[in-house]
């Protein structure tokens, strides 16, 4: 099974949004699950894990209400406060009997603080979200989060984490790229951290790029979690800013061609499943 680990939608009227603003026409509208659908069956991918894209206890309610509805749903990444852990854990024993619910993220590149999701009172909310068996997606960004990974999965050492869009690798600047697949290595040491092979048409040129552009931080992911640590995601709507769907989904396979069909089944949907704990 094929699965898109990583895809957003979003309902204007009903949750407030601090991005999409105005200034983003192309996504700043009401995007939902039928207009992913026709995407994913070109595609072939079987379905999506939907990932938050609002600090807000509605929107995770809303996600989950998008995958009872709609069959491309296969997970739903949400929402709780972690910086409140005790608020975390009441809401998490609820949303823990939704079987769509998988995990938690927050906007950490959204904080004023870059050491947001270290500070003591989070990282004992992790342990909470930990203690329900669930993971934690890392909206990292080079450089200001990544480096923080190895000291979460030390510290949670039981937290499935995933590495939103590899932490946005430095492609256009390429002075930072030896600096962050240094970080992206020292992530990799720890077995609980896994990466998505997503967003990385926004780090390039929007304008202009290729997948070759892509190559070297593929490679460098490749050699720091193999496939069995990967997973592909589309990252859409967002990837429209800088291209669309299918763009993505090709360049995807072009940076995997000439591995194995046991490595590409894995990035396509294995780990995902596996991560997920996707049915």
């Amino acid at each position: 099974m094929r699965i898109d680990a990583h895809a957003h939608v979003w309902n204007m009227d009903r949750i407030r949004y601090e991005w999409p603003t105005p200034d983003e026409p192309e996504l700043y509208r009401s995007i939902e699950p039928p207009e992913l659908a026709p995407l994913l069956r070109e595609a072939g991918v079987s379905g999506a894990v939907l990932v938050q894209a609002a600090d807000d206890r509605a929107e995770t309610d809303y996600l989950l209400d998008m995958a009872a509805a709609h069959d491309i749903v296969k997970g739903v990444v949400g929402w709780v406060p972690l910086d409140r852990p005790d608020e975390a854990g009441r809401q998490l024993e609820r949303l823990v009997k939704n079987p769509y619910f998988k995990g938690v993220r927050h906007l950490i590149h959204g904080e004023a603080d870059p050491d947001w999701v270290v500070r003591d009172n989070v990282v004992e909310g992790l342990r909470v979200l930990a203690s329900f068996g669930l993971t934690f997606d890392v909206v990292a960004v080079f450089p200001d989060h990544l480096r923080h990974v190895p000291a979460l999965a030390e510290k949670v050492p039981g937290l499935r984490l995933a590495l939103d869009h590899l932490a946005k690798p430095p492609i256009v600047d390429a002075g930072g790229f030896g600096e962050w697949a240094s970080q992206l290595a020292a992530a990799a040491a720890y077995p609980n951290v896994h990466a998505k092979l997503s967003g990385l048409n926004t780090a390039c040129d929007w304008a202009r790029w290729d997948a070759e552009d892509w190559r070297p931080a593929v490679e460098a992911a490749f050699r720091a979690f193999g496939a069995e640590r990967l997973m592909f995601g589309s990252d859409w709507p967002v990837a429209n800013l800088a291209g669309d769907y299918g763009r993505v989904w090709e360049a995807t396979l072009r940076n995997l061609e000439g591995r194995s069909a046991a490595e590409k089944e894995a990035v396509l949907g294995g780990t995902a499943i596996k991560f997920y704990e996707l049915s």
